[in-house]
């Protein structure tokens, strides 16, 4: 799948019929909306930010699939943790969703996986917008319907978007510039904006997840009236490609392809959605899944554990060939993943406490003790978009927006590339933690009796490392002790995924590892993660509770970016502001995912550029495969 801006604050169909009628306007704001009143503004097939879309209006299907894919089969997949929610509006707010469950929905526009933040047309066949972004309007398929029959329209549109502003504090942030969206044809929404300038808001709000307003309005089997707002495990009605078949709460959710699906023979859905089962097994631990695996019990794993991939792969199935072990390039994707200090807490609210935290953290150790030497050390909040990251010193436009907010970041941010400290010998680690001393002592500690001490209350200073993974607790723990050389009382605490939600929820923690994921665009979402608005918003990603009026500014430059001239320079400052900032203490990251896969599956002879492996969503179910493995089985 592509990375969409939504993903990312959570993480087919383009019309085949319509006329050419030319790509998206490029970023550039070239004209207001009034100027353009008295002509017809054209019907578009697709939204790109990059200037031209790949796919004409007529095209067939996209490159990366295959036409003559077969239907049929299942596709048993892990996931992680458990669930008793089936209401995507509030996720994360409220109980644990099942993720699954997202599928049996569609958005007005679905990305493209070969090309750069690009949608084409799902539930609408087409969209229009003036040159300056002030508004939208998106048509609707006049064929789009609810599993039930009855069609998609503009009052679900606008129910879905009244949903998730009215009962998520994320999405309440995220679309806080569409002011209004109205019914303006029988099978059109508009969608009005605060304030022109701002290139992603067409595309962000193409993004939303489509809710059937008249199943929500109505009651269930019972007689009892649904309630958006609630948590629910009655199964929802969708429009999408599937639907649930079964399920049993907590512990597995399985999907069944819809057979009459109104959008099967759409372009973008050509060799799509193949399989006539997608099911999912819950696990609250990695080494149970594993096992799982090894039994195949399940079809396909991603690991996100080194020590995993170096050593828990080593049985019969894998040298036979009946399990494929195979890595995925992630070029859609950046990451900022950090154990992030709550800054609601004064202890953190110093930058020096934060930086010593930092030269504390003996990463290069870590990756040869724990992780067999395959991460890399996170060095920006876009850590994989090259032309993104902050590197060396500011220049052309890039300083040029920092001299707006020179009086209100570090100097070091104009005078010194930021890098963080380098461990792995004793010598290292040693001069490492005299600077963190040096730090504490600056911000007013000082050690008594081994005691990292507050001078002026005397007391120690003292932190809890919060997990969720017990497979985590072996990495705070290897953190922990050169913590505690300092002086500082630590604690590790790991604790069911529902006690962790509603302790970060509710701001209750000292230190908790989180990861922001960064499309290749940055819009919206920035606000989301590091504004002042969203730092004390219950639920939000501002997890670490940053307020910072120069960060508030840089992310309104990024938002309202010109073109990607703009864009890039505008991003690049805000990354190095943040990170002069000391608000995390950066991790790891792998450039590739890693899977393992019983060998029973087709896939297309080339994979998207942007799409990592695909899985499941253009893969197949090959059974010629499916019985080679079970004769060797």
């Amino acid at each position: 799948m592509a990375i969409t801006r939504r993903d990312l604050l959570l993480t087919g169909t383009a019309v085949a019929a319509l006329p050419a009628l030319g790509s998206v306007a490029g970023l550039s704001v070239v004209g207001s909306a009034d100027a353009q009143a008295a002509n017809e503004l054209p019907w578009r097939h697709g939204l790109s930010l990059f200037g031209k879309v790949k796919y004409p209006a007529d095209f067939k299907r996209f490159d990366y699939v295959n036409p003559e894919a077969p239907k049929g089969g299942v596709a048993r997949q892990i996931a992680v943790g458990t669930f008793d929610n089936f209401n995507i509006v509030v996720s994360g707010v409220k109980g644990q969703v099942a993720g699954a469950v997202a599928f049996i929905y569609e958005s007005l526009t679905t990305p493209s996986l070969d090309e750069v933040s690009t949608e084409y047309g799902a539930l609408a066949e087409a969209v229009s917008h003036p040159d300056d972004f002030s508004f939208v309007t998106y048509r609707l398929r006049p064929q789009a319907k609810w599993h039930d029959g009855k069609p998609v329209t503009a009052d679900d549109v606008i129910f879905s978007l009244d949903s998730f502003k009215k009962h998520h504090p994320m999405y309440s942030a995220y679309y806080s510039h569409v002011v209004k969206a109205e019914k303006v044809g029988e099978r059109e929404v508009k969608f009005v904006f605060d304030a022109p300038g701002n290139r992603e808001l067409p595309q962000i709000v193409g993004q939303l997840t489509v809710l059937p307003k008249h199943w929500w309005e109505g009651t269930d089997a019972q007689g009892r009236k649904r309630d958006v707002s609630a948590t629910t495990l009655e199964v929802p009605l969708g429009s999408g490609p599937y639907k649930v078949k079964d399920f049993v709460a907590g512990r597995s959710i399985a999907l069944e392809r819809v057979k009459d699906y109104w959008g099967r023979d759409l372009a973008a859905n050509v060799g799509r959605n193949n399989f006539d089962e997608l099911r999912y097994e819950y696990f609250r631990d990695a080494t149970v899944a594993i096992e799982a695996f090894k039994a195949d019990q399940v079809d396909w794993r991603t690991e996100n554990s080194a020590k995993s991939w170096a050593t828990a792969y080593d049985f019969p199935a894998v040298s036979e060939k009946r399990v494929i072990l195979e890595e995925f390039a992630n070029r859609s994707s950046g990451v900022m993943q950090a154990f992030v200090p709550n800054l609601r807490r004064g202890k953190f609210s110093d930058p020096r406490v934060r930086r010593a935290l930092n030269y504390a953290f003996d990463f290069e150790e870590m990756n040869k003790q724990i992780f067999y030497g395959q991460y890399k050390r996170i060095s920006s909040y876009f850590d994989g978009i090259e032309d993104l990251m902050a590197t060396g010193l500011p220049q052309g436009k890039e300083l040029e927006i920092l001299e707006t907010v020179r009086a209100q970041v570090p100097p070091e941010v104009f005078t010194t590339a930021y890098s963080n400290p380098v461990g792995g010998s004793p010598e290292a680690v040693r001069d490492n933690l005299r600077e963190a001393l040096r730090l504490f002592k600056e911000a007013g500690y000082e050690v008594r009796d081994r005691k990292l001490t507050d001078v002026k209350t005397g007391v120690q200073f003292s932190l809890e490392l919060l997990n969720s993974d017990p497979s985590f607790e072996r990495i705070t723990l290897f953190y922990k002790p050169s913590l505690e050389r300092l002086g500082i009382a630590v604690s590790v605490r790991t604790v069911d995924p529902t006690q962790y939600e509603n302790r970060t929820r509710e701001w209750d923690f000292d230190i908790v590892t989180n990861s922001w994921g960064e499309s290749q665009s940055p819009g919206n979402e920035q606000r989301e993660f590091w504004s002042s608005k969203t730092a004390d918003i219950a639920g939000s990603r501002n997890i670490g509770g940053i307020k910072n009026p120069a960060i508030d500014k840089l992310i309104e430059r990024v938002i309202y970016a010109r073109d990607r001239d703009d864009l890039v320079a505008a991003t690049k400052a805000l990354d190095r502001v943040l990170l002069w900032n000391h608000y995390v203490v950066p991790q790891w990251t792998y450039t590739k995912v890693r899977t393992a896969r019983w060998d029973r599956f087709g896939r297309p002879a080339e994979l998207p550029k942007y799409g990592q492996s695909g899985f499941p969503f253009i893969w197949w179910y090959d059974a010629d495969k499916a019985a080679r493995i079970a004769k060797k089985s």
